[in-house]
């Protein structure tokens, strides 16, 4: 099972920009086209980084555009026709998305033009390596082997900063309802 989701990564990372991102979704299975979309979303934060380090200064704003658009783009599929898979795949990256953009936007009103920001570097970011053909998650200085175990389809009320942290912490996919840690 493993080897399969790490070969369905493989070519889910290779092939994402070879056509557009809502027809690419349907190419893949939900884990896979999940994970490859938070590789994106990690590739194409730093390619804005690295384009404001060049000195154009609208990098982040304009990749920022391209989040609503995207976003909007799948919105308007969930009005249409979708397989109950399918639909719950879309609604999921959705709320996956929503969470990028915010994550966007509060690095564009504080001015963060730096990929060695805590801002960014707190978020939990999904990395290809190409040589290694592997996934790794990342968050602050630590760095975590995707495991490639099948996580399901499941569905995503919202990303907290616990739940966003939730792989680094434990195996298992977040519950399905808010966790609540008392205070120590």
């Amino acid at each position: 099972m493993r080897a399969t989701v790490r070969h369905e990564m493989t070519e889910g990372v290779t092939a994402y920009e070879e056509k557009p991102r809502e027809q690419w979704l349907f190419d893949y299975p939900a884990q896979v086209a999940l994970t490859c979309t938070q590789i994106w979303w990690t590739t194409e934060v730093g390619i804005a980084f690295a384009r404001l380090e060049e000195g154009y200064e609208n990098a982040m704003k304009e990749y920022y555009k391209k989040q609503v658009t995207q976003l909007n783009t799948l919105i308007t599929m969930l009005i249409g026709q979708l397989s109950k898979g399918d639909r719950q795949k879309i609604m999921t990256i959705c709320t996956i998305d929503v969470h990028a953009r915010d994550v966007v936007a509060k690095m564009i009103a504080q001015k963060v033009d730096s990929a060695q920001a805590f801002i960014w570097l707190s978020q939990l970011r999904h990395r290809w390596a190409d040589e290694e053909k592997h996934c790794f998650a990342n968050i602050c200085d630590a760095q975590f082997l995707y495991s490639y175990e099948y996580l399901g389809n499941t569905s995503r009320l919202v990303i907290t900063p616990l739940t966003d942290r939730w792989p680094c912490l434990c195996p298992f996919p977040p519950p399905p309802f808010p966790v609540l840690i008392p205070p120590l």
